[in-house]
C-alpha cells in the first residue's frame, strides 16, 4: 500500500496524541494544585526565602541589637566596674552578658547566611510594634545612681529590658516559620522570664535603701 496511511492508523495516532495532551494538561493542573495547597509529598517553600519568612528575619534584626544593648546594661553590675551590688546580682549580670553576647553572634551569622542585612530599613519595625530599646537617658540614670540606690535602679531597668525581649520572642513563635529562629525564640522566652523572676525576688529580698556592703545588710551575716 506504499506510504499511504490507512484510515485506522491515522485515527489511532490522532487519538494517542489527544490522550497524551490531555494527560499532560492534567499533570500540570495537579502540580499547580499541589504547589498552591502545599501538598504532602513536597511542601512549598516558606515565604521570604528558603526556610524562613519575613517575621524570622525581622525577629533577628530586632533582637540582635536589643540583646547587644542588654550586654552593655548587664555589664554595669557584673562586678567589673566596682559598683556596690550583692554577689547574686553580680553573678546574674555576668551570666546575662555572656549568654546574650553569644546569641548576638549567632543571630548575626544567621542573617549573613540568609543574605539579609544585620538591621532593617528605618521604619520597617512599625508593623511589628516598633523597635524596643532602653533609652540612653535611662541607662545614664542608672550609671549615675548613688551607691545605695544603684542596685535597685539597675534591676528595675534590666527587668523592663528583658521583658521587651520576651515580647519579641513571642512574636517569632507566633508568626515565624524557621525552626532555628523559633527554637531560639522559645529559649529566649524561657530564660528571660526566669531572669525576670530572679530579679524580682532579688528586689523583694532587699530593703529599698540598704547598701549591699553595709554591715546592717540582711545578707552581711550570711556564712
Amino acid at each position: 500500500m506504499g506510504t499511504a496511511e490507512r484510515p485506522g492508523v491515522v485515527a489511532i495516532r490522532v487519538t494517542r496524541w489527544a490522550v497524551l495532551a490531555v494527560a499532560a494538561a492534567c499533570a500540570l493542573l495537579l502540580l499547580g494544585r499541589c504547589g498552591a495547597a502545599g501538598g504532602s509529598t513536597s511542601p512549598a517553600a516558606p515565604r521570604g526565602g528558603p526556610g524562613f519568612n519575613p517575621t524570622d528575619v525581622m525577629f533577628l534584626q530586632m533582637t540582635a541589637p536589643h540583646e547587644g544593648q542588654g550586654v552593655t546594661l548587664a555589664r554595669l553590675a557584673d562586678g567589673s566596674r566596682g559598683r556596690p551590688v550583692r554577689p547574686g546580682v553580680a553573678r546574674l549580670a555576668a551570666a546575662i552578658a555572656s549568654t546574650q553576647l553569644t546569641e548576638v553572634r549567632s543571630m548575626s551569622e544567621r542573617l549573613r547566611a540568609w543574605r539579609r542585612p544585620a538591621t532593617a530599613a528605618p521604619g520597617s519595625h512599625a508593623a511589628h510594634g516598633g523597635m524596643p530599646a532602653t533609652s540612653p537617658a535611662a541607662v545614664r540614670s542608672v550609671e549615675r545612681a548613688p551607691a545605695d540606690r544603684f542596685e535597685r535602679a539597675f534591676l528595675n531597668l534590666l527587668i523592663a529590658h528583658q521583658d521587651d525581649a520576651v515580647q519579641l520572642a513571642r512574636m517569632e513563635t507566633a508568626r515565624g516559620e524557621n525552626a532555628w529562629a523559633r527554637a531560639l525564640a522559645a529559649n529566649i522566652d524561657r530564660s528571660r522570664s526566669a531572669e525576670i523572676a530572679t530579679m524580682l525576688a532579688l528586689l523583694d529580698s532587699r530593703p529599698p535603701s540598704a547598701s549591699p556592703r553595709s554591715p546592717t545588710s540582711p545578707r552581711s551575716s550570711t556564712p
